[in-house]
């Protein structure tokens, strides 16, 4: 990494326990100063956070048997909790939501509802879900501090995120109810880095295992890294870590990334 530069990187890892190699791997080549995490798939127990310092990173992580689950991790230090959970209902228990300041920045980790099978309760539950974070969004783009929400946000944004639209116009991930809660989200103000840095470029970060749609480049970008007002004008360059990908038994996501100017994120954090 050039001296003088911050990466931040988010990772569905689908099962921290199976993929701890994949990880492991990805961090010491890639070495992001940030690592939002998603699909632990392990209590908070479970967590490998002795294998994570020995990799140079301090971790913040909340779990849930199973399924969902988040992480925050900043190579050589020690993420600052500022909130666990995602405002709005009380009664809501997924562990999906996990906000940090770290190298200057403030990071919200999410894992957004899938929302499958739509329509039914679980797609209620996504667009419930979709619409608390915008609300909580608000407060962060106007905190006047540098903040990116990283995560997997199981949302395709358009027809030119995906490979072919047709054979998924049923799945939640394309309905118009998400697309427009997407939208409404970058309304805002925030930047999606990956598009503003490959405007006419189809990046994908997730292939799923079927059909051999790894192979054939049959994918869907649904990973997103958000910059507010105060982090974007910082924005370097933006990409996906293919290769990771490509390993055997990987999670069907691949980490998605972004570079800033790390002196001058910092200098503003500190107005």
């Amino acid at each position: 990494m050039a001296r003088g530069t911050l990466k931040l990187a988010t990772y569905n890892v689908n099962g921290i326990r199976s993929r701890l190699p994949h990880l492991l791997a990805w961090l010491d080549k890639e070495a992001p100063d940030i690592a939002c995490l998603q699909e632990l798939k392990a209590i908070d127990e479970g967590f490998p956070i002795g294998d994570i310092r020995a990799a140079g990173y301090g971790a913040l992580w909340k779990g849930q048997r199973s399924w969902n689950g988040v992480a925050i991790l900043a190579k050589g230090a020690d993420p600052v909790e500022s909130r666990r959970v995602l405002p709005g209902d009380r009664a809501d228990d997924q562990s999906r939501y996990l906000e940090a300041a770290a190298h200057g920045i403030i990071v919200g980790c999410l894992y957004l509802p899938n929302g499958n099978p739509q329509p039914g309760p679980k797609f209620d539950y996504k667009l419930k879900w979709f619409d608390r974070l915008i609300r909580h969004a608000r407060s962060l783009f106007d905190s006047g501090h540098p903040v990116a929400l990283a995560g997997d946000f199981n949302v395709v944004p358009t027809d030119f995120d995906i490979y072919n639209p047709r054979s998924w116009l049923k799945d939640a991930l394309l309905q118009p109810e998400s697309r427009e809660r997407y939208q409404k989200l970058l309304a805002q103000g925030w930047i999606d880095a990956v598009r503003e840095s490959h405007p006419d470029e189809r990046i994908y970060t997730f292939w799923d295992y079927f059909r051999q749609h790894w192979q054939r480049d049959s994918g869907l970008r649904i990973d997103h890294i958000l910059l507010n007002r105060q982090l974007a004008p910082r924005l370097k360059q933006a990409g996906v870590d293919r290769w990771v990908r490509g390993l055997p038994k990987a999670s069907d996501h691949a980490p998605t990334w972004v570079t800033f100017k790390a002196e001058a994120v910092r200098r503003r954090a500190k107005q």
